[in-house]
């Protein structure tokens, strides 16, 4: 218990730097008054108006956001479906701001669901601080901490108390087998989870089907009659997984503010599913009865009520709303109860589930959520499956400080440290890259256990129809073009703090063009490079609309034909700057399916260990190239 007291005093001490360093952030960004530096980073979208909206469920406005100058399409930024943001009136300083949600984007509109509409025409929509999923993880943390019976068990098992316990794998006939067309890891997996009794893990590694295999798991739990609360931590990983699971025809449902599910899938949310729910139709008659109720009350007339009849009708109303809200109630029960799986993000709102208790918690992405948000789902299951790679990118934390100290290392990764292979079993067969495409991050990260699928082990871009198989770029899985020497430096974004490198970008826009020219499609390419500055002028120099150019985390979970990587970093320093967080470049690396273009300077990344290897893994499968040569 003194183990767990100490490391929850951490945990509370992070959230609260967190805390102030999202604060501190957007008071900044709210102080920079040019509209080109205040969108620098990101995170900011100014000069905005409101092209038209529509009412979702609840009432709410679904305000679809433009730039006033409507030639303009939305600059780079980081406001995600599912962000919380703040809309405020650009002009207005002291006016009264929405908080609201990000529910849909494209490059031109970005959509925001508000409870209220904005009194304004020009206005600023900012990253904002979660405060809300603040609350709820301190709040279940002070639960665990207090916890007694099973929870209290969990948490010895987590902390290394008491040794994780598995049984026996039950007997699987009819809707209990595995299904076919998974691989033997897969199945090994599966079946080490399902004894669990505590704590296990799932490794899945890049393209290895780890959600699929996640999926599997939770259908056969079902099969053996157990309730599952399912969940990640993000929107986009939580509607992935509920919409594998309708594929799979499990019985899910998806709680969570509507404006932050895909559009795709509201049938399947507890909103839609209530809203349509048979009590609906006597709470809406209620609601309307009180409605009038309370007009009734407050209407002037020259007739004097008779004395208290005023407060009669209020009184009424009240209790009519009462039995409206009862009602509902009663319909969000049946349809909670009615699920053998509630779907959510890790950080749900527990009062929507009540005291419901599950079989199994599984947590997908488990990796990209750091620690407290893990310990929500816990409060209400007697076992907890964790499935992620805590070689791609760890959670985002904006405090150095926190960072530092610990706040980025995810109980998953923690879990891995402290059990190892006790607790863990690994995908090994992947289904997205070429053979030398994978075999570098294989070597570096997974003990060169990865083994490319009979389907992708050798497919190239020449395989594709309509691309030219005898154009070198696409007959040839992994390029690797060297910089040094051509004097192309880096530098410093004009009136911003990150990096870019000019003609490096020119490089990739040539290597995009040779692609396309070969009879590649646009929307099958995808640019990274770890630096915003570098994605800013690739995007303001590149002239083609479906072309995807982003950072790392943007490419998190994703997949391309081909990806070209920029690194951007060349200076005579030999500074990589976070270059050096290789999790970031596993991800990069492992996006592309048939083609991989990385692009950097050798002077400056050779005197790294990890860039000195691939390096020398580029050079022993003949893709080292220099920029001084023709058709590469």
């Amino acid at each position: 218990m003194d183990d767990a007291q100490t490391h929850f005093d951490k945990l509370f001490f992070w959230i609260e730097l967190e805390a102030e360093a999202e604060t501190q952030r957007l008071a900044e960004r709210r102080q920079r008054s040019s509209g080109k530096r205040a969108e620098q980073s990101g995170e900011a979208l100014l000069d905005l108006a409101v092209e038209d909206h529509q009412i979702g469920l609840g009432g709410r406005f679904l305000l679809n956001l433009v730039k006033r100058n409507r030639t303009l399409t939305l600059p780079w930024n980081r406001l995600r479906v599912g962000s919380p943001v703040v809309l405020s009136v650009e002009d207005d300083p002291d006016s009264e701001s929405c908080h609201g949600i990000v529910s849909a984007r494209n490059q031109q509109t970005i959509q925001v669901a508000v409870n209220e509409w904005p009194d304004g025409d020009r206005f600023r929509l900012d990253l904002s601080p979660d405060e809300v999923t603040r609350k709820r993880q301190k709040a279940a943390l002070t639960t665990v901490l207090e916890a007694r019976g099973r929870l209290g068990e969990l948490r010895a098992v987590l902390f290394g108390k008491r040794e994780p316990r598995f049984g026996k794998p039950a007997a699987t006939e009819g809707q209990g087998q595995i299904a076919a067309h998974l691989n033997e890891s897969q199945r090994l997996a599966i079946e080490f989870a399902l004894t669990c009794e505590d704590v296990a893990i799932l490794h899945g590694p890049p393209g290895t089907g780890k959600t699929t295999t996640v999926v599997e798991l939770i259908r056969l739990a079902v099969g053996r009659e157990q309730k599952v609360l399912a969940s990640a931590p993000s929107n986009t990983a939580a509607d992935n997984l509920l919409a594998k699971l309708v594929g799979a025809n499990v019985n899910a449902v998806r709680i969570g503010h509507p404006a932050r599910v895909d559009a795709r899938l509201h049938e399947h949310t507890l909103d839609s599913l209530v809203e349509n729910h048979e009590n609906m139709r006597w709470v809406r008659h209620l609601m309307k009865d009180a409605e009038q109720l309370y007009r009734k009350a407050s209407r002037y007339t020259r007739a004097k009520p008779a004395p208290g009849e005023r407060q009669e009708m209020r009184r009424e109303a009240k209790q009519l709303k009462f039995e409206a809200r009862k009602l509902e109630r009663q319909a969000v029960d049946h349809i909670l109860d009615s699920a053998d799986v509630v779907c959510a993000t890790t950080t749900f709102d527990r009062e929507t589930i009540g005291e419901r208790h599950f079989d199994l918690a599984v947590i997908d992405e488990a990796c990209q959520s750091t620690e407290p948000g893990c310990w929500i789902p816990l409060l209400h299951a007697d076992r907890l499956v964790l499935a992620g790679d805590h070689c791609q990118l760890p959670p985002t934390v904006i405090s150095t400080q926190a960072a530092r100290e610990g706040f980025a290392c995810s109980l998953l990764e923690r879990l891995v440290e402290h059990y190892g292979e006790s607790i863990t079993r690994r995908l090994t067969v992947q289904y997205r890259m070429h053979q030398q495409i994978m075999e570098f991050s294989s070597e570096q990260f997974y003990n060169g256990e990865l083994v490319a699928d009979a389907s992708v082990i050798g497919h190239r871009l020449s395989d594709l129809p309509a691309v030219n198989a005898a154009d070198v770029l696409t007959s040839e899985p992994v390029t690797f073009i060297d910089t040094a020497g051509a004097g192309y430096d880096e530098e410093l974004e004009p009136d911003g703090e990150s990096r870019r490198n000019p003609s490096e970008g020119q490089l990739v826009l040539r290597k995009l063009a040779q692609l396309r020219d070969a009879g590649l499609r646009s929307r099958d390419i995808g640019v990274i490079t770890p630096y915003a500055a570098q994605v800013r002028w690739l995007r303001e120099n590149s002239d083609d609309p479906h072309l995807e150019i982003d950072t790392v985390d943007g490419f998190q979970g994703r997949e391309k034909e081909a990806i070209l990587i920029s690194l951007v970093r060349s200076n005579q320093k030999n500074e990589i700057g976070f270059l050096s967080d290789t999790r970031r470049m596993n991800v990069a690396l492992t996006r592309a399916r048939r083609k991989l273009v990385v692009i950097g300077d050798s002077a400056t990344l050779a005197n790294h260990e990890f860039y000195n290897a691939m390096l020398e893994y580029c050079e022993r499968i003949g893709a080292y190239h220099t920029v001084w040569e023709e058709d590469l």
